[in-house]
């Protein structure tokens, strides 16, 4: 039988899509060689293990972590053969595996989001102190999110609550919580608070809260955030972005309600207060008062009793200018013209007299 001639462009279109049907999607595991980056747009390296080395190539945009020489990484990729003959794989996604690669690909993310300012204390948002209306992001088959559901409810009820479930790790979970985050970020009655959390794990199943995209979509939220990852321990670059970091899913709740019970403490311990405070205030008004009062009277008392001296006196004086009470001690009252030959009226106490004047004499 004689074989079919087809052209090169024909074989490597032929054996793409060869590729494509047998390994739509591969996902391989190992060391990166040869790291380089072309035009600042494209990514060029080596994924290596000990016999064996495969050539990769993916766009500068697509990197969510930095990546260099010497990183054990896990990559999603499409095998496929270049028009120049060469075998590549297309890179779909890149994550750092293994506690030494995560660790560095941490510290170079970290320095380069802290230079551009994205975890300032200054950026923090404080939170409302009760709010009516929050946003959840997570597993909602998770223990975290139900430790968080039911320490909120028992804290402090009637706290409506919108939940967008994500996958919490794995290469699909930080664009999954970026369109959750963005989602909530666009609503037209927006949520006091948006909590992003998730329970404990390896640090190869909490990178994804180490996704490059993912830290300055929190950061970029129009909602103060709170996000609580992991253990007490852990540290994630959506912590050190986040408005407030809890340390568990259980502390997010602890966080933005506070307990029922304490509020209620304080609130008799103030009613106390203020009704020691005013019992205190109307005590001492009352004796005020009373102090007023007896000042009052003892002035009026005293401005009375110089009123009743000064009319005794007036009484006293008048008493002695009365005409009858001068009549009384002998004297006499005459009345007329005091000419030689005049008549005068002569009034005593008990009797009028008339008399002629004989004689006038000066005195």
């Amino acid at each position: 039988m004689e074989n079919l001639v087809i052209s090169v462009t024909d074989a490597i279109a032929l054996i793409n899509q060869t590729l494509d049907y047998a390994f739509p999607t591969l996902v391989i595991e190992g060391e990166v060689a040869s790291f380089k980056v072309n035009q600042g747009k494209f990514v060029f390296f080596d994924i290596k293990d000990d016999t064996g080395t495969l050539g990769c190539f993916m766009m500068v945009f697509q990197l969510r972590m930095p990546i260099e020489d010497g990183m054990r990484v896990k990559v999603v990729v499409t095998p496929k053969l270049t028009a120049w003959g060469k075998f590549s794989l297309t890179v779909k996604e890149i994550q750092p595996v293994g506690e030494g690669s995560l660790k560095r690909a941490f510290e170079l993310l970290k320095e380069k989001l802290d230079k551009e300012g994205l975890f300032a204390p200054e950026r923090k948002r404080p939170l409302p102190s009760l709010p009516r209306r929050i946003a959840v992001i997570s597993s909602t088959q998770a223990a975290g999110y139900a430790d968080f559901v039911r320490l909120l409810n028992e804290r402090w009820g009637g706290v409506h609550v919108d939940v967008a479930h994500v996958q919490v790790q794995g290469f699909e979970a930080p664009k999954q919580i970026i369109r959750a985050v963005n989602y909530f970020n666009q609503q037209e009655e927006l949520p006091e608070i948006i909590v992003i959390i998730r329970g404990g794990g390896s640090a190869d199943d909490l990178s994804a809260f180490n996704d490059e995209f993912l830290v300055r979509a929190i950061a970029a939220s129009r909602v103060p955030t709170v996000v609580g990852v992991g253990h007490e321990v852990d540290e994630s670059l959506a912590d050190l972005a986040a408005d407030v970091r809890a340390a568990t899913p259980s502390h997010a709740a602890q966080i933005i309600v506070p307990d029922k019970n304490d509020v209620i403490r304080a609130a008799r311990h103030e009613v106390v207060r203020i009704s020691n405070v005013v019992d205190g205030a109307v005590t001492e008004l009352s004796s005020r008062t009373r102090r007023v009062l007896t000042d009052a009277l003892r002035s009026v008392e005293e401005r009375f009793a110089r009123v009743a001296d000064l009319l005794a006196s007036k009484q006293t004086m008048l008493a002695a200018y009365d005409p009858n009470a001068v009549l009384a001690r002998g004297y006499a009252l005459v009345r007329g013209a005091t000419t030689i030959g005049g008549t005068i009226e002569i009034e005593q106490a008990k009797r009028f007299i008339e008399a002629e004047v004989k004689h006038v004499r000066e005195k």
